[in-house]
């Protein structure tokens, strides 16, 4: 009889993820959910990028380079100047969104058993990629009483050891909004400097910064350019999560060799995907400046609301669209679970998700909440006042 993995068995189901089959039992007995669960974007994905699709200029839907389109990688070459950062398109590798770019860098960079060390909380998808390519993920934790900022470089330092391969940062932070200073990217790229360590930056939020924070790249860092390995997406930036296409960048030549590898061995990233991702970077300006006004107001309604219910305290995010919250409750997994399956106000309720997942140790984060302000600022405000009413109800409140 066969048993699966014990790599697939260490991977644990994200809380989200539990929570989406009681989701649907709860919409099928004709509750209307609030989600603000999950990163994926209401605004319309753009008219560029969708023509381009209905018009394709193909009679055979066919297999492409293992590295993506050049057009579409010497396009980003552009869109990358435009942030004051120089990459070539032979630095470009494409893939079926920003999570195969993460997995084809911890494959092409490490051994099994090697170590990455991350700012928790963290996207939670980072540590199952890591788990399912052997290696350790060793967290510091930032707090959310300074609003989530970088731990002491001291703390990285316990940290490393032999077995330590690289550093892993999202700036601007999924799940907590947190935008890395200019000093801080100097404090990391000084550690990677000095241990010979790799940078892996996940940078898919670079349009969504609110504050008057300067937008340090990994990729602004000289003095590590061989080190660092930028991962994007065009799902956020353009609502355009389900074409799934990416990008791993990298200007050390054997790294990106490596990586083909692993790219070569999935044949190519999806065509029709890059045909969208393609077009869609011939956006005018007004697009972006649109999208982000509208989150801007989303995050300030958002946390408005929050921070008005007795007993919550939500750091206000400088960057991405989502939200940390520390709410008043025993244990956010059943909060959240409750919220869905035993609450309703008016025949609605909100979905949202736990904190837990986004630590490595679960344990961690059991008051603690994450929003994503995908939906319009109407939308939000009826999600607050749910949340609110149902925080006077909630048998595990404690306060």
């Amino acid at each position: 009889m066969g048993k699966v993995s014990a790599r697939s068995e260490q991977i644990l189901v994200s809380p989200i993820q539990k929570l989406i089959p009681l989701a649907e039992e709860v919409r099928a007995r004709g509750t209307k959910i609030y989600h603000l669960n999950i990163g994926q974007p209401d605004l319309p994905t753009p008219e560029e990028g969708l023509d381009k699709l209905i018009h394709i200029d193909a009679n055979i839907l066919g297999y492409g380079p293992g590295e993506g389109y050049k057009s579409l990688r010497e396009k980003l070459v552009k869109y990358y100047k435009g942030f004051n950062i120089d990459f070539s398109a032979e630095d470009i590798i494409v893939t079926a969104g920003g999570s195969e770019a993460v997995f084809f860098a911890f494959l092409a960079s490490m051994n099994p058993g090697d170590e990455i060390i991350m700012p928790e909380p963290t996207y939670a998808n980072y540590v199952g990629l890591a788990i399912a390519a052997g290696v350790v993920v060793r967290p510091v934790i930032s707090h959310i009483e300074d609003g989530y900022k970088l731990p002491p470089v001291s703390e990285f330092e316990k940290l490393i050891n032999n077995k330590t391969r690289g550093i892993l940062i999202c700036n601007p932070n999924n799940p907590t909004g947190y935008l890395y200073t200019r000093e801080e990217m100097e404090q990391i790229c000084s550690l990677v400097k000095k241990h010979d360590l790799y940078l892996f930056s996940d940078e898919v939020y670079r349009e969504f910064i609110y504050s008057d924070g300067e937008y340090v790249s990994a990729g602004h860092l000289t003095e590590i350019a061989d080190k660092v390995i930028l991962i994007d997406s065009f799902s956020k930036r353009y609502s355009e999560c389900g074409i799934r296409v990416g990008t791993l960048i990298s200007r050390d030549k054997d790294l990106r060799e490596a990586v083909m590898k692993f790219s070569s061995a999935r044949i190519c990233p999806p065509m029709l995907g890059q045909i969208i991702a393609e077009a869609s970077l011939d956006v005018p300006e007004s697009f972006y400046k649109n999208t982000y006004e509208e989150y801007l107001r989303r995050r300030d309604c958002l946390l408005e609301g929050l921070n008005s219910i007795p007993g919550v305290f939500a750091p206000v995010p400088n960057g991405t669209f989502y939200a940390m919250a520390r709410f008043p409750i025993d244990d956010c997994d059943r909060f959240c679970e409750w919220c869905l399956n035993e609450f309703e106000d008016n025949g609605e309720t909100v979905m949202i998700a736990p904190g837990s997942g986004f630590y490595s140790d679960t344990t961690l984060g059991r008051d603690e909440v994450r929003f994503a302000f995908v939906l319009n600022c109407e939308d939000l405000k009826r999600s607050v006042e749910i949340l609110r009413k149902a925080l006077e109800c909630y048998p595990g409140k404690t306060i």
